[in-house]
Parts: structure tokens; C-alpha cells; sequence
């Protein structure tokens, strides 16, 4: 007996960061495993407007996955654009509900959601209470709290109690909370949601596995060391003060080490404006094949995120370096589970984001040990291989989906 599954996600493939490349694979996954798959997405939009704008739904198919995809406003600029855009989304996803809508989607055995963006979550409640459906909250980032730490709204604001009551009422009414780390598990059980409600599912490796040798993954840093970051450039990566550390380091001159950073986001311009020297490269966003050849160049990984108050989000980028075997420099909260996961994978250093000068700093001290390199080298990509698998990750999701649905067996 075949099982349906529909995956509202706002970001779906060709979009290259974020949320997309996760939600994909999932897909592609899970029809591989014998469900019937229809996602619910927008237009391609993130990080950027590149892929142009559509005024009405289209259809599309990608393998056995088959896509709706809806219209919305492209605006991320200013809180104002953001919010009108998050708007924008779970009104069409309102529209493409048969309840609320045209016919546009099958009835499916089970609604999987993703957040953000934090809306949509009110038509997923919408959907689910009026047709019946088990549903499941994928939660990528921990909203509403991270608009309160990034400024993007007041604590008490009308729009903050109203997305409390979203978040209390979407707690109550999905079957259940997967959540990718265990600072959101954390939160969402203080939050009062019970225990077997929650489930913490890490997200994979979005890139293949590359095939690395022993003597690859022992290679010492060759002529050109090269220190690669990648993905959203944020409000929380808090990647500007970090550039400015690095162009002030004379010891980093001294050694010519070079910082690479792919990716764009409403920071980019920001962090790009402390470029003072050729130590620091923006690539911008770059084509899978120039990625797939930074990534195999890169000697260290960058993962940074600069924020106070609550976490609210894991990067996928930590997965994919780990599975490229690629020590990271986490410039973090050292309190967080970004420096937990590192540092429980034994797989790089932890520079607390507070002080942009640590990062430099751990760089220099990370490079100037090489077998301890090496030995992270081999731990990250040890580690990626037993927990950040797409079969590992979309295991967890078929046996979910199978339980809230009644069909485990």
C-alpha cells in the first residue's frame, strides 16, 4: 500500500543554501523509499532574486518527486520586505489548501511542514485540523525567538503575541517536532511540549560523500592555506567583525593565509566593505563544480554565528565540511550546540564570536599543530559518516512519518 507524504517547504532545489538543499534531499529520499511525494514550494527566491518572478502557480517534476509552486513577494532587504515576504508565503500557501482554495493537491496520509518560514505554520494547523491529517513540525530554526534576538521584532509587539500563539497552538496540534539539535529539543521541552513529541533528527550532508583516502584526509595544508567559509551571509553569521580581525592580524599577512568565502546574504555587502587585502577572497555564489573545487582545496572551514540569548539554529554547512573531512574554526557561542557538536566529534576549535580576534588566533594555533590536524581531519569525516548520512537522515524520517501515521511495522 503506497503512503503520501506533502512537503510544505517554502525553499526547494535549484535554491543552492539554506533550507533547500536538505528539504531536496529529503524528498528524493523518501520517494526512493516507496512514498509518494508532493512538495509544496515557492519560486525559487533564496539567497537571492536570481530565477526572476512568477505571478501564478506552476507545476514541475523532479524524478518521481512532483512540485507545486507558488508565487509570493521577493523582499529581504529590510525587516519590513522580510515580513511582507513571510506574509506573502503563507497567504498562497492559505490559497493552494482545498479548503481554502482550488484543488490544486492530492489529500496526502501525512503533512510534513517545514519552519521557517514561521507563518505557514498557520496554514499547516489550518489544513490539518479541517481535513484531518497528522502532521508533522520540522522546525530549522527556533522562531519566534530568533526575531526577537535579531532585532527583527519587540518581545512586545502585536506581531511577537500573535506568533506566540502560532507557536503554542502549532506545539498542541502537530503530532510532532523534529528538531535537528539538541538546543532546540531543549527549548521545545521548556516550552512544555512533551517528551515522545519531540524528535531530534540531525540533518545530513547535502553534498555527496566525497571518496577520500587515508593519505588525503593526513595530507598536510599544501603551498596555499586556505580557510573556506560558505552558505547565508546573515545578520547572525556575524561574519563582518570577523573579517575585519583577519585583515588586522599581522601575523595572518605574515603567513598569507587566505580566507575564502563563498555564498551571499543581506551581510554580504557589509562584511565585503573590511576587505582591505588579497587575503580575503568573496566569491559569491558560486556554481556547484567552483564549490566542489574550494571545498576539496580548503584547509580549514569556517562556521560562524554571533548572537545573545537564545540559539535558534544549527548550520548544515558543519555536515558537509565534516563529510569533506575539513576541520572547522567555529567562531561561536562556546556555550552553544554548535561549539558542542564540534567539539563532541572532536573535529576542530572552538573561538568564542565574542572576541573576532580568537578566530585568527585559533587559525594560526590550528595550522602550527599538524598532527592534531590531522587527526581532527580524520574525526570529522569519521563522524559525518556515522551521523550525517542522507540514509541515516532519511531513515529517521520514514520511521517517523510511518509512526504518526499508524503504519510502523
Amino acid at each position: 500500500m503506497s503512503r503520501r507524504v506533502q512537503l510544505w517547504s517554502a525553499n526547494f532545489a535549484p535554491e543552492p543554501t539554506g533550507i533547500a538543499p536538505v528539504s531536496t534531499v529529503l524528498a528524493d529520499e523518501l520517494a526512493e523509499r516507496g512514498w509518494e511525494v508532493d512538495v509544496v514550494a515557492n519560486h525559487p527566491h533564496y539567497p537571492d532574486p536570481r530565477w526572476g518572478m512568477r505571478r501564478w502557480p506552476y507545476r514541475q517534476r523532479r524524478g518521481d518527486v512532483r512540485l507545486l509552486r507558488l508565487p509570493l513577494l521577493i523582499g529581504r532587504e529590510t525587516g519590513k520586505q522580510r515580513m511582507l515576504q513571510e506574509l506573502s508565503i503563507v497567504s498562497s500557501y492559505l490559497a493552494a489548501t482545498p479548503i481554502l482554495g482550488p484543488p490544486l493537491l492530492r489529500k496526502p496520509d501525512v503533512l510534513l511542514v517545514v519552519s521557517p518560514p514561521f507563518p505557514a505554520l498557520m496554514a499547516a494547523v489550518i489544513n490539518a485540523r479541517l481535513r484531518g491529517l497528522p502532521w508533522v513540525y520540522w522546525m530549522h530554526d527556533l522562531l519566534p525567538d530568533g526575531a526577537v534576538t535579531t532585532g527583527l521584532v519587540d518581545e512586545d509587539s502585536a506581531v511577537m503575541r500573535a506568533s506566540r500563539w502560532l507557536e503554542r497552538t502549532a506545539y498542541a496540534e502537530c503530532d510532532s517536532v523534529a528538531v535537528l539539535s539538541q538546543a532546540f529539543a531543549d527549548s521545545v521541552l521548556a516550552k512544555g511540549v512533551p517528551e515522545e513529541k519531540v524528535d531530534l533528527i540531525y540533518d545530513p550532508a547535502t553534498r555527496p560523500f566525497p571518496d577520500l583516502s587515508p593519505d588525503e584526509l593526513a595530507a598536510a595544508p599544501g603551498d596555499e592555506v586556505r580557510i573556506l567559509s560558505m552558505g547565508n551571509i546573515g545578520l547572525t553569521q556575524g561574519l563582518t567583525p570577523l573579517v575585519a580581525a583577519w585583515e588586522r592580524s599581522e601575523e595572518i599577512a605574515k603567513r598569507g593565509y587566505k580566507l575564502v568565502v563563498t555564498g551571499n546574504g543581506i551581510a554580504a555587502d557589509e562584511a565585503r566593505a573590511e576587505v582591505r587585502s588579497e587575503r580575503v577572497e568573496f566569491l559569491g555564489l558560486v556554481s556547484d563544480e567552483q564549490l566542489e573545487q574550494e571545498l576539496r582545496s580548503a584547509t580549514l572551514a569556517l562556521v560562524s554565528q554571533s548572537y545573545t540569548g537564545a540559539e535558534f539554529n544549527l548550520p548544515s554547512k558543519i555536515m558537509n565540511f565534516m563529510a569533506y573531512g575539513l576541520p572547522i574554526v567555529a567562531a561561536v557561542h562556546p556555550d552553544g550546540e554548535t561549539a558542542r557538536l564540534v567539539e563532541k566529534a572532536e573535529a576542530g576549535w572552538v573561538a568564542d564570536s565574542s572576541d573576532p580576534d580568537l578566530f585568527p588566533r585559533t587559525v594560526i594555533a590550528a595550522l602550527d599543530d599538524a598532527d592534531e590536524l590531522r587527526t581532527k581531519a580524520q574525526a570529522a569525516r569519521a563522524y559525518a559518516e556515522e551521523n550525517f548520512s542522507t540514509e541515516a537522515f532519511a531513515g529517521s524520517f520514514d520511521r517517523l512519518l510511518r509512526r504518526v501515521t499508524g503504519s510502523l511495522g
